[in-house]
């Protein structure tokens, strides 16, 4: 059975997130307490997937999972399929001006940086011209559960019905645990199998090489604040 387990772990074994060989030398071997972990959020699947960035506890010296800001992020969608247009969007008050049908994320992110209620630097927008749009917010408006946008389609034209839905997909908060976890220490660099019923789990910390951003595991945990305190130590890209 323990080899069958074993042997499971390797197979799901991803890595790709690893940018560069210099950071299979430059691990660190640390304990996991598995009681700071979520088997809704963190492993789903039985198993800590390797790119999950972690934090230490300050009383303790284990390590759990980064439980750093949480930036609130709302998504924009452009539905109908409209072949022409403009359409708006709307935070506290403020409506942006209008905003072309197939416009980039970047012209997105500037229409609602223009606005009283946001200004410049407090919002990222990603994704593909037209969209979906994903809009997180950053600056002086991280670390809050900002109102979602509301957003008109008044103005678009042809396809079918065409409008825009906005959804938040990750709401704010405060700093989390406030336990030491709340600063980015690095990244677990090796799956760990937790379905043999221990608490404690000795693991690989990365501490220093470059990471792609992109092929994180989606339960990672990394945010902009988490980039911040691994800089100068991990590359981000």
């Amino acid at each position: 059975m323990d080899i069958a387990v074993h042997t499971d772990v390797f197979a799901i074994e991803d890595r790709s997130w690893l940018g560069s060989a210099f950071g299979t030398n430059a691990t660190r071997t640390i304990t996991l307490d598995l009681s700071l972990f979520s088997s809704t959020t963190h492993y789903p699947a039985g198993y800590l997937p390797s790119g999950m960035v972690l934090g230490r506890v300050t009383s303790s010296g284990l390590y759990g999972p980064y439980s750093g800001t949480t930036e609130e992020v709302q998504s924009v969608t452009v539905t109908g399929g409209p072949t022409g247009g403009t359409f708006t969007l709307t935070f506290v008050g403020q409506t942006t001006a209008a905003i072309a049908y197939n416009a980039t994320a970047a012209a997105v992110q500037t229409a609602l940086q223009a606005l009283s209620s946001i200004g410049a630097g407090n919002v990222a927008v990603t994704g593909n011209a037209g969209g979906p749009y994903s809009v997180t917010f950053i600056g002086t408006l991280a670390n809050t559960d900002v109102a979602q946008m509301t957003a008109s389609g008044a103005g678009l034209t042809g396809g079918t019905s065409p409008g825009v839905t906005v959804a938040t997909t990750t709401a704010g908060g405060a700093d989390g645990s406030g336990d030491g976890r709340q600063v980015a220490a690095g990244l677990l660099f090796s799956t760990i199998d937790v379905s043999r019923g221990s608490t404690k789990f000795g693991a690989a910390l990365l501490e220093h090489g470059t990471i792609i951003q992109s092929k994180l595991p989606s339960q990672s945990g990394i945010d902009p604040n988490a980039i911040t305190d691994l800089a100068g130590r991990i590359v981000v890209r």
